[in-house]
């Protein structure tokens, strides 16, 4: 059985983030999260509730439409490719096996031979995770935390690092009046115990582990809010934290605003992350993204990169 290559750790000067700086290693390409990071978000489904069918017509994907949105994320500034096929929307619709390898491997393929840039993919599937990597990805995130019957034991041989989230519920009941005694230890928890079933799969070795609370997966506005003004808590388990809040249905509610008009809100939600702690910021709108990033940098880090 492969084994995670374990973390680089480097100074823990990073004034904003009480865990130790990383290195990650993602197959061949490293990921220096000195500074926080961008993962653009390539959603190769027809019914994700942003992007949704940008990428399709009839039914069929279109690869040179979909590399072409991946070249225009790099040149906005991605550090990071997220590539899923199978929609995590409230209520989304189950996507079999066989479909979502069709979905996504092809892309994974196609990025990997045309682009010199870190892969990663969102699945929940030990079939798409194996293939995946085999192709040229250099990171697994899975919004079910490796729960799925043979994802931690997939994972764990790819090598690669890889990305928890905790969800209560199923993307189809998530939303069906999530309930907390109180959110943010209940997630520490349950991150803390992934984080043992990962490092006990790999034989007691120290995994490479990014970890990501979730907003919008199961919770509340209210559960959200807390999540993200604790984030520290998250931090101090000692791994990396990704927070994926962009375009959410929260923001539509807490500011009255439709999806497309939600860039204004996505971006004070990434600077609130970033000055919390957040090592990647999981986004739609790179470009814009990159400028909060850079700002970031200039102000709490005191210089850039």
């Amino acid at each position: 059985m492969a084994a995670f290559f374990v973390y680089e750790r480097l100074s823990r000067t990073r004034n904003h983030c009480s865990s130790t700086t990383m290195i990650i290693r993602c197959g061949s390409r490293d990921l220096d999260l000195t500074s926080p990071k961008v993962m653009g978000i390539l959603n190769v489904t027809p019914d994700s509730f942003f992007d949704g069918g940008s990428n399709f017509d009839n039914g069929q994907l279109f690869l040179d439409k979909t590399l072409h949105a991946v070249e225009q994320m790099l040149r906005d500034g991605a550090d990071i490719v997220d590539i899923g096929g199978e929609s995590t929307r409230p209520g989304a619709a189950k996507v079999s096996v066989e479909e979502e390898c069709q979905r996504v491997l092809p892309v994974v393929a196609a990025v990997a031979e045309r682009f010199d840039t870190i892969i990663s993919v969102d699945t929940s599937t030990p079939e798409v995770m194996s293939q995946s990597a085999q192709l040229g990805a250099g990171i697994i995130n899975d919004v079910r935390a490796l729960e799925r019957d043979g994802a931690l034991a997939a994972c764990v041989e790819t090598g690669l690092p890889v990305c928890l989230m905790h969800m209560q519920g199923t993307p189809q009941t998530m939303q069906d009046n999530p309930d907390y005694n109180d959110v943010v230890d209940e997630v520490s928890q349950y991150l803390q115990g992934r984080v043992a079933a990962v490092e006990t799969a790999a034989g007691g070795a120290a995994c490479q582990i990014i970890l990501d609370p979730g907003l919008g997966f199961g919770k509340s506005d209210g559960h959200n809010l807390a999540l993200l003004n604790q984030l520290s808590a998250l931090s101090a388990l000692g791994h990396p934290t990704l927070i994926g809040v962009s375009r959410k249905s929260m923001i539509g509610r807490l500011l009255g605003r439709e999806p497309d008009q939600r860039l204004a809100g996505s971006l004070g939600f990434a600077m609130a992350a970033l000055v919390r702690g957040a090592s990647i910021l999981r986004v739609h709108d790179v470009a814009e993204t990159r400028d909060i990033v850079e700002v970031f940098k200039l102000t709490h880090l005191g210089s850039q990169e």
